[in-house]
């Protein structure tokens, strides 16, 4: 089946999702021959809706055998498996889609076409939900106790309510992805299957006119779009559909006449008025401006700018100035590090960033490859095979004196993860208890007790938050592009705890577990939540 194919069936079957015509949306769909798991989760929906469950298990059954990892699937199949009864596939479900978070308090759906957002919390909410159809209300009370505490917004006094249903025991209802919530092709494709025409039409651009030179006539001259050629008198035809740079700066000084500066660029409406006034369009404003200032512009000349740009790479608000980017400064702990001045932090007189890449997740969990490396000998001046639990397990050979941060910075590098954020344990002989590892003794008292040679050690990792001050929270304005690894990423509506004030322009932020900088001028602050929090 092409995909121009596929893209067209799919539109259609979501502008009838979008109309409430869940048949005709079917009958779109069974029309695909070769479904992706994103066309399957739009099948879903539609049986749904319609109150068809066990098609719609069946419809998710096949999502998620396209995508194992889709963890917004796993989510919704739970909910309907509650609602079948299923109750014991219902929390199986629900275990999948928490490990599929992989420790992210929200998973934003946005970049795949679906408008949703999943936190943990919804999840958990979810398996609480599953013990009370059980009758384990205090499981059920446990689990919503530890939602409670899970970072992310949205909850709106959600889990809450659940907990004084649950002091009744009264069961809860499954959150679903909301009615008509559904994955959409991209805007970008599905206009690529429209037909253009790249050519156009020739215009008529003058009439029938007296001229001795043709036998009284001036013959009929065709024209192609966008191009204008004087006449033999001097003046010009009309000039239609083109640029124009204003040659001086124009303050209004009638009605519907605008006020424009000098250089600035307009579009040409149409310029046929006896008074000798264009009519233009400018910032989103049509109206009048003499035609004697306006300069033909070369379009050809800018084609290749891109719009938008600016040279420091950020992106610009509507209306407003890019910051300067602060100097960043490099920290002697890591290559990947940048040190930015905190300002109105007290406790933290420096704050550093560090980006690495994540590491591939395990299919299952606490398990990974293993990475064996040549044993080396032992004993003063010798290596030892350090083995390190997390979400995957590895293995590294290090000397014995190595000091505890080199150390923890080694396994850091391992498992792709900032090594300030890493904290590592081990066990006492004969206690299954996590203790610890003392920055002074390093690897030399667990070789002791050791008959191997060989040290295991547990690696957990810290909150990013534990010792920072939250000082106010903003809202973002505007959608944020990180424009180099100390940036923080958002998206418009996200709400932003403040760290520190970097300067007058930079403001250094936390949100969806990462911290980072961003332009102030991407945020403002709520007043109103404000208040509530103070």
């Amino acid at each position: 089946m092409l995909y121009t194919e596929l893209l067209q069936l799919w539109d259609q079957a979501v502008q009838a999702v979008d109309g409430r015509d869940w048949q005709g949306a079917l009958t779109k769909l069974q029309e695909i021959t070769e479904p992706t798991s994103r066309t399957l989760f739009v099948t879903a929906a539609a049986h749904l809706a319609l109150g068809q469950l066990e098609p719609a298990i069946r419809t998710l059954d096949q999502v998620i055998a396209k995508d194992e990892r889709l963890a917004v699937g796993f989510f919704q199949r739970a909910g309907v498996h509650m609602l079948a009864g299923r109750l014991e596939e219902a929390l199986g479900d629900c275990i999948w889609a928490q490990k599929h978070m992989r420790e992210n308090s929200v998973i934003d759906y946005r970049q795949l076409g679906l408008r949703y957002k999943l936190y943990s919390w919804q999840v958990l909410y979810n398996a609480a939900a599953v013990y009370s159809r059980m009758g384990l209300w205090e499981k059920g009370r446990n689990i919503l106790a530890t939602a409670s505490q899970e970072k992310g917004g949205a909850r709106g006094g959600i889990v809450e309510m659940a907990l004084d249903s649950l002091s009744r025991k009264d069961i809860l209802s499954p959150l679903l992805v909301p009615e008509g919530e559904v994955f959409r092709p991209r805007k970008q494709d599905v206009e690529q299957l429209q037909l253009r025409d790249f050519l156009g039409k020739a215009k008529v651009i003058s009439s029938v006119i007296p001229n001795d030179d043709f036998g009284g006539f001036e013959p009929l001259r065709m024209q192609q779009p966008g191009f204008y050629e004087p006449q033999a008198d001097g003046a010009q035809c009309d000039r239609e559909s083109r640029y124009m740079r204003l040659r001086s700066a124009h303050t209004a000084q009638g009605p519907q006449q605008l006020t424009v500066g000098e250089g600035e660029v307009v579009f040409v409406f149409s310029n046929d008025r006896a008074d000798g006034l264009a009519t233009v369009i400018y910032d989103g404003q049509k109206g009048l401006l003499p035609f004697s200032l306006l300069d033909p512009l070369d379009v050809y000349k800018i084609k290749d700018q891109k719009k938008g740009k600016i040279p420091n790479g950020i992106p610009l608000p509507p209306g407003l100035k890019p910051p300067a980017r602060p100097l960043p400064q490099p920290s002697p702990a890591s290559a990947q590090s940048v040190t930015l001045p905190a300002a109105s932090d007290p406790s933290c007189t420096s704050s550093t960033f560090s980006f690495v890449t994540p590491p591939e997740y395990p299919s299952a969990a606490g398990s990974g490859a293993e990475l064996q490396p040549s044993p080396a000998p032992e004993g003063e001046g010798g290596s030892v095979i350090v083995k390190v639990h997390y979400t995957c397990t590895v293995a590294l050979s290090v000397p014995v004196e190595t000091p505890y941060g080199e150390l923890r910075e080694r396994i850091a590098h391992k498992l792709g993860r900032p090594p300030e954020r890493l904290c590592l344990r081990y066990k006492q002989q004969g206690s299954p208890a996590l203790k610890a590892l003392e920055e002074q003794g390093g690897l030399c008292p667990l070789l002791e007790g050791s008959e191997t040679g060989r040290v295991t050690l547990w690696c957990q990792s810290e909150d990013p938050l534990s010792n920072r001050n939250i000082l106010y929270q903003v809202v973002a304005l505007y959608d944020y592009t990180a424009q180099g690894p100390e940036d923080l990423e958002f998206s418009e509506g996200d709400t932003i705890d403040i760290l520190s004030e970097v300067n007058d322009e930079w403001l250094e932020g936390h949100t969806a577990g990462n911290i980072g900088i961003f332009p102030r001028c991407f945020v403002y602050q709520d007043t109103l939540k404000s208040d509530d929090s103070a």
